[in-house]
């Protein structure tokens, strides 16, 4: 592993539609150590790769995720919304990349619910050998996550100006890592994280100064979309 941890954003969504097999796959052609996604339930309780939780955004369809099955959500278009050389794009299913990314590339999975958590556990059985971390912006879902997977590395999202508070909480869940939005890095946040053992991945980093300046102060990566264009300015 290289000494600055590139997570590839939703993929590499500044060049491919997020969240798609081919967004992932451009992540690891450009250098991306692991890749980042977001999970929903279809209706028959599937977990899906999609951020919102309802289509209209990136795909041609209406409605709440889960109101459709999975056999209706992969009839839509997720590519032509992002440009039209992406026509016919599907939603992909977590465990349609957990089987592509193998062992090759970690996945950070982003979960929203707690019913959304219980399907991506159940499914990680399956995959005893997937390179995994679980975040959650929901700190007590990943604290009630924490007794039913004791090894499950965990990583803490922060978007609060009241960082402290989840940072403890992270640690004393057990975390393996805290992922705060950029603006809020801070020397202090920095130090606070090696105190109590927690990797620093802020989010989300596409401008190679401000990557370079994280290094530099600390952090041991960082979510970006676009994967290239940082591998680039910092090797």
């Amino acid at each position: 592993m290289r000494d600055f941890f590139l997570w590839g954003h939703r993929g590499a969504a500044g060049v491919a539609p997020e969240n798609t097999l081919t967004s992932f796959r451009a992540a690891e052609e450009a250098g991306a150590d692991g890749i980042e996604l977001d999970v929903h339930l279809s209706r028959d309780g599937v977990p899906v790769v999609i951020h919102d939780d309802t289509l209209e955004r990136t795909t041609d369809g209406r409605g709440a995720v889960n109101r459709q099955t999975l056999a209706e959500l992969r009839r839509l278009d997720a590519g032509r919304w992002f440009a039209p050389s992406f026509a016919g794009e599907r939603l992909p299913t977590l465990e349609e990349v957990l089987a592509w990314s193998a062992e090759r590339l970690r996945v950070n999975i982003e979960i929203k619910s707690a019913v959304a958590g219980a399907a991506v556990l159940a499914l990680l059985a399956a995959y005893p050998r997937a390179r995994v971390l679980v975040s959650s912006f929901d700190h007590s879902l990943l604290e009630r996550l924490r007794p039913e997977a004791a090894d499950l590395p965990l990583g803490f999202l922060a978007e609060s100006r009241f960082w402290r508070r989840g940072l403890q909480r992270a640690a004393a869940c057990g975390a393996e890592s805290f992922h705060p939005r950029v603006d809020l890095v801070s020397p202090s946040m920095v130090d606070a994280c090696r105190k109590q053992g927690l990797v620093l991945y802020p989010w989300t980093v596409d401008d190679p100064v401000v990557a370079g300046r994280l290094r530099r102060l600390g952090a041991a990566g960082v979510f970006t979309n676009d994967p290239l264009r940082i591998r680039r300015a910092l090797s």
